[in-house]
This record gives C-alpha cells, structure tokens and sequence, in this order.
C-alpha cells in the first residue's frame, strides 16, 4: 500500500514518520509512505497558493491550479482521493479497514479558510475526525495513516487488533497485567483461572455492559446473538439490583 499527503508542511510528518508504527512498517516494505509539499506545483512567481476570498470576507482560499496540478501528477487508476475537511463524513473504524484495501491513498490537508470549491470535484471523498475544526489537515492524517497502517496484513499481529473497540461494534473489555494485587485491587479472579471459556464469556460480558454505560448509541442498531441477548439481561439485573 502506498500513502501520499498532500500539505503544506511536509516537516510535520518527519518524526512521525520515524517513529513507532509507521517506521516500522516503512522499514518491512509493507507500506510506501510520502509527503508531497503542493506549494511546489504553483504556477505563481510568488509561489502563493491562497488567495483572497471571491465575494470579501476573512482569511484565505486555498487555490486550484497547484493543489489539482499535484493531484493529477501523481494520481493512478488505482488511487483514491480523499479531503480531509470539517464537512466530510466522519471516520470510523469502518472506513480505516476501508482504507487499508486500497493500494493508494491520498490524503489531502488544507489550511486558511478552506478549499476553492472546485477542488471537491476532483476528490473522492471528504472525510473529517468528529465536529470541530483544525488549524491544519496534518494532524487528521496522521491520526487517518495511524489507523489504517496497523490494519495491514503483518504490521501488527492480526489477533492485536480483533478485540479492539469498534472491532466488533462494542467497546473494549477491561485489561488487567500484573501485579495481581495494587493496593488492594485485584485483578478479577476469572482471569487467573486459565478456564477460556469463562474468559471469553467474561469479556463478552465486560465489553456489553462498558458500551451499554458509554456509548449506548452502539448497541441501537445492533444485532444481537442469543449469547450476548443473555449476557445483556444478566447486566441489567445486575444494574436494577445496584439501584436497589
């Protein structure tokens, strides 16, 4: 897979680059990554790449001609485009596991006031991290590459990622290490029992009850199995009694 941002601050990426996940699937050729710095592609003797606002107002607009010109350059049949932009559609797990099947992906910052609108005729998609704004795209690509390149076959063990939040639709279960006893807080005996089972069923049940306290909003569409329909009766008893 390769990954090409498009931004105006290429030195923003160097120790990212360099450093923990990225590196190391750079280092095992399991992913080409690249920052490409669109002010190179401006036709201006000034080498601008903003310019005022048609119709007045604050700030600057990012123009066509470099960011397209650069787009065109290094686009293939096989890329996809993507604006990272407060307007796109929010990114989810979903969509990095989208993101990871693609053997090129684009991702394009912006900065000042935005976008000219013509550029979003030649995107694939817009995407954005949640309901706020950034000073730059920079940050959105990182966190974007961070969460597609672990889910690429061999970058990290398969089994690393399986339980995640969001994985399977609820949120992670408790994680315990040692020492089994921190001042008097002990990790839950079904874990020490080595009964896998139980441990299964016992995560199950965790993952349930923390996205049923959480982030509700998760399990209003879900399908539930006939295993998780019991767990889930067996935490609201839990919950009534508490309350008693």
């Amino acid at each position: 897979m390769k990954i090409s941002v498009l931004t105006l601050f290429p030195e923003m990426f160097e120790g990212f680059q360099n450093t923990s996940i990225l590196k190391r699937a750079i280092d095992r050729n399991l992913i080409t990554f690249e920052c490409i710095d669109y002010r190179s592609y401006t036709k201006d003797k000034h080498h601008h790449v903003d310019d005022t606002p048609c119709g007045g107002g604050a700030g600057m607009v990012l123009m066509c001609q470099p960011i397209l010109d650069c787009i065109k350059d290094i686009r293939t049949p096989s890329s996809r485009v993507v604006m990272l932009t407060p307007q796109g559609e929010t990114f989810q797990q979903k969509m990095a596991h989208e993101f990871a099947s693609f053997e090129h992906l684009i991702l394009l910052c912006g900065h000042y006031e935005g976008f000219d609108e013509r550029i979003r005729d030649e995107v694939d998609m817009e995407v954005s991290l949640g309901d706020f704004v950034l000073t730059g795209g920079e940050c959105a690509a990182m966190v974007i590459t961070d969460a597609v390149i672990r889910l690429i076959e061999n970058v990290i063990q398969k089994e690393s990622f399986e339980d995640d939040s969001f994985e399977n639709g609820l949120l992670e279960y408790p994680q315990y290490t040692r020492p089994i006893d921190y001042h008097g807080k002990k990790v839950p005996e079904v874990l020490l029992s080595g009964h896998h089972e139980r441990i299964r069923k016992w995560r199950l049940k965790q993952s349930l009850k923390r996205t049923l306290k959480k982030r509700p909003d998760l399990l209003a569409h879900r399908s539930f199995t006939k295993e998780e329909m019991q767990l889930m009766k067996e935490i609201q008893e839990e919950c009534v009694k508490e309350m008693e």
